[in-house]
């Protein structure tokens, strides 16, 4: 495998993870999301996917907000899933907050560090 495949398989390799929090359990999160959050990480799996994660984070009833994490070519994926959310399946669902920002990455070789866009939805029912 190329060191191009490598880059590229780190970065999509982003699961689809749904932070639930259950008594006794300790959060599945960075220190950056909040306890109280349900957090979706988009990645390269299918929009259809993640939209079915977000409705389960709703309907679980740890919060009304559920936020989208993306990054890179992944920021496509983000919109198309809070859109397809929104329009077709929880009508009343609003986005909250949108932010964007910029990841230094640097590769494990060594080498220039690259930057990424990162963007973050957050839907509130």
């Amino acid at each position: 495998m190329s060191e191009k495949e490598k880059n590229r398989s780190e970065e999509s390799e982003v699961e689809n993870k749904v932070v639930k929090e259950k008594k006794g359990e300790s959060p599945k999160t960075s220190s950056k999301a909040s306890k109280k959050q349900n957090v979706v990480y988009i990645g390269n799996k299918p929009p259809m996917n993640y939209v079915m994660a977000v409705i389960t984070a709703f309907n679980m009833g740890n919060g009304t907000e559920v936020t989208l994490k993306a990054r890179g070519r992944a920021i496509s994926t983000a919109v198309d899933v809070a859109e397809i959310t929104r329009n077709r399946f929880l009508k009343d669902a609003k986005m909250f907050a949108i932010s964007i920002g910029t990841e230094e990455i640097t590769p494990r070789e060594g080498g220039n560090p690259r930057n990424v866009s990162t963007m973050e939805i957050s839907l509130k029912q």
